[in-house]
């Protein structure tokens, strides 16, 4: 792990540029170009998709126009974030030297600008409130109605979670606080966070960065103070239903859209080409009303017809007929011109909870729900970030871009609270309640006060207990349909007594989760097929990116607790599919196979690697503590665990504890690529080092 000091924080930031660069050239240069919409130039056809996203969202461009704002409003932070950058680009050479996909892909590193790592974090969280969800959430009411709307309504499987909890010095063995949780991401190779320590004479900082970017963001520990966060599950992008009109010409012709004055507004309009390694360039047209970038064109779009319509006759939002929909994508950073970098370097200087507190006054996204102690007694529990004041019907559907109430109106006030007894976050509802439409069930943060509640003298070890905990809440409401189920088989009667005997943990070693999950699995699909969801069936319409949120499977899987007790859709036969999924289940035979045997690690890679040794299995699920997702219905591999363990004791630093899913250094085979990888998979947690004369020099 990176340990690194220097004379000030200016050069402090340069090494972390250039150590950073040097052990994750490959992983730097893969979200450089996620960031600009230039994936397919290296990786090829399969990164059009989100290229052309990319593009049409002005996410790149977003950052140049944030950094601008801040190199006249901010100087200061600017110059740090110049620092890493030239950091970066010192280290870049090097870092792609040890990188064989480099050679691989042909792919070339290039100087990055300062605005690259705004860039970064913009591409890493323009998904991270699901405005792809709004696009569903209109399927489902043209095909069942304005009032299931949120039926469907959970964390799925593209939203990014998190577990959070802090215990107050009254509780622990210390007697001073302790802040432990772990990020729930998409698991990457190599990993999203980078375990590093940042020290110079104004601070002497441990935490997680995010590669690609200054500062320690998400989760640090400066000595006196330490911070951690969750996704607050708010909703603060929106998407506009435009009315375009071309001129005479064509596709050359100026662009107008419909107002909400109810006159016409021009629109900027230019084209871009994405380069396609072993393909044709495409072109695309980037079009940007006064609400924001057009990013799905019903005019436009690949697989479009002529008048609007998806070749399977929906419009260009998913719903059956209707007028052809063209959407503008409207977000914070792009409007106020403001990714709130400022926090960042005031994060690492902070020493108490009050100056934590102040700095995240500046926050802008994600959206998070934040932790925070001290060693004075300080404790925080608050909302960080910046979610427009607007129309709720906003935060549900696309709305009308000429209806003048859809219009934002300012920006809400973030939530506190006092912290009392344990403070728990777990993306559910809670202090953030009032800023979204969608949280994670209760089960995580109730089984993480339920466990805190069993003891009153915690210390760092014994939090790795409540990491690991895998017990699935979740699964009763479809467990307590069994009893019901008369004149059953006897195979199935054996098979719902070993179900209702189950002691509900997902333990990698259990068959038992394994026959749950394969009866859970049937019930899915079942319900899935049924007549009334005929509306939700197929390949989703509009742009391959936003699919995964539009799948019927999955988003049955994720939301089926709340489908089996909903009263919404009375047609739906619900005893009926499950009792036929038990005796499906039942047919099949006797499962043996533990948990861990089906429920296996599957990161994603930029460039797989086929010769990659067997990615370890796992115990867990979506809705236990240890996070570890399958997607219900379709697969019980898993890509979305915890992307990094922690536990930050207030009493002693040196006594704190990490984790992360593979390792330190982001080169395929090199000894930290995978060190931690076992010890994650158990859910053990790793010793943070402070001193300085226990490390070992291992990299110029």
């Amino acid at each position: 792990m990176p340990h690194l000091r220097a004379e000030d924080e200016l050069r402090l930031v340069h090494a972390q540029g250039r150590v950073t660069a040097f052990d994750r050239a490959w992983q730097l240069e893969v979200e450089r170009h996620r960031a600009a919409g230039s994936s397919a130039s290296f990786l090829g056809a399969e990164s059009v998709t989100w290229d052309r996203f990319a593009r049409r969202s002005r996410l790149a461009d977003t950052a140049r126009r944030c950094y601008e704002a801040m190199e006249a409003e901010d100087p200061a932070t600017a110059a740090w974030v110049r620092a890493y950058v030239d950091g970066v680009n010192e280290g870049l050479a090097a870092g792609a030297a040890r990188d064989e996909r480099f050679a691989r892909t042909g792919l070339v590193p290039a100087p990055w600008e300062p605005w690259v790592p705004l860039a970064i974090w913009v591409a890493t969280h323009i998904l991270f409130a699901g405005f792809p969800t709004k696009l569903w959430r209109e399927r489902v009411a043209r095909a069942l109605g304005d009032e299931t709307m949120t039926l469907f309504a959970t964390d799925g499987p593209r939203i990014a979670g998190s577990n959070g909890w802090m215990v107050p010095g009254d509780r622990t063995t210390s007697g001073a606080a302790i802040i432990a949780g772990d990020p729930h991401r998409f698991i990457e190779d190599p990993g999203v966070y980078q375990q590093i320590r940042l020290s110079c004479p104004e601070y002497d900082v441990l935490g997680l960065a995010v590669p690609g970017v200054p500062g320690l963001a998400h989760f640090g520990h400066t000595g006196s103070a330490a911070w951690a966060i969750t996704n607050a599950m708010s909703d603060y992008q929106d998407l506009y239903v435009e009315q375009l009109r071309r001129g005479p010409d064509g596709a050359g012709a100026p662009v107008e859209a419909l107002g909400p004055d109810g006159v016409w507004e021009p629109v900027s309009r230019h084209t871009e080409t994405i380069t396609v390694a072993g393909g044709e360039d495409v072109e695309v047209e980037v079009l940007e009303t006064a609400r924001g970038p057009v990013i799905i064109d019903a005019d436009g779009d690949p697989g479009t017809a002529a008048d609007g319509t998806d070749a399977d006759g929906t419009d260009g939002i998913g719903g059956s007929g209707g007028s052809p929909q063209t959407l503008s994508l409207r977000y914070p950073p792009r409007v106020r011109r403001d990714l709130g970098f400022a926090v960042l370097p005031a994060l690492l200087r902070a020493r108490t909870v009050a100056d934590i507190d102040r700095a995240l006054d500046g926050w802008a996204e994600p959206v998070n729900v934040v932790h925070a102690a001290d060693t004075e007694g300080g404790l925080l529990h608050r909302v960080a970030g910046v979610v427009p004041l607007r129309d709720p019907l906003n935060r549900l559907r696309p709305v009308p871009a000429w209806e003048p109430r859809h219009a934002w109106q300012g920006w809400a006030p973030t939530p506190a609270e006092p912290v009392q007894g344990f403070a728990v976050m777990a993306n559910a509802r809670g202090i953030a309640s009032p800023l979204g439409v969608e949280f994670a069930p209760p089960h995580r943060a109730d089984r993480i006060r339920e466990l805190l509640s069993g003891s009153a003298d915690w210390s760092p070890k014994a939090m790795a207990d409540v990491h690991r905990d895998t017990y699935l809440a979740s699964a009763e409401p479809l467990l307590a349909l069994l009893p019901g189920f008369e004149d059953l088989t006897s195979a199935a009667r054996e098979l719902r007594t070993r179900l209702l005997g189950w002691d509900r943990r997902m333990e990698a070693d259990s068959a038992d989760a394994t026959v749950f999950a394969a009866f859970r699995t049937a019930t899915v699909r079942r319900l899935a097929a049924d007549p009334v969801f005929t509306g939700l069936w197929g390949t989703p319409p509009g742009p391959d990116v936003f699919h995964p949120w539009q799948y019927l499977l999955p988003k049955i899987g994720y939301a089926l607790e709340g489908l089996l007790t909903s009263s919404l859709v009375p047609e739906l036969d619900r005893a009926a599919h499950v009792r036929a999924a038990l005796e499906e289940t039942a047919a099949a035979g006797t499962l043996d196979a533990p948990w861990s045997q089906v429920h296996r690690l599957t990161p994603w890679q930029a460039l797989p690697d086929a010769d990659a040794p067997e990615w370890p299995g796992l115990g867990g699920d979506h809705d236990c503590v240890n996070a570890s997702s399958s997607v219900p219905g379709f697969t019980d591999l898993t890509a979305r665990a915890s992307a990094a363990r922690y536990v930050w004791d207030l009493a002693r630093r040196e006594d704190s504890l990490w984790a992360v899913p593979l390792g330190a250094d982001g080169v395929t085979g090199s000894p930290h690529h995978r060190d931690q990888l076992p010890l994650w998979a158990r859910c053990e947690l790793v010793p943070v080092v402070t001193d300085w004369a226990r490390l070992t020099k291992e990299s110029a």
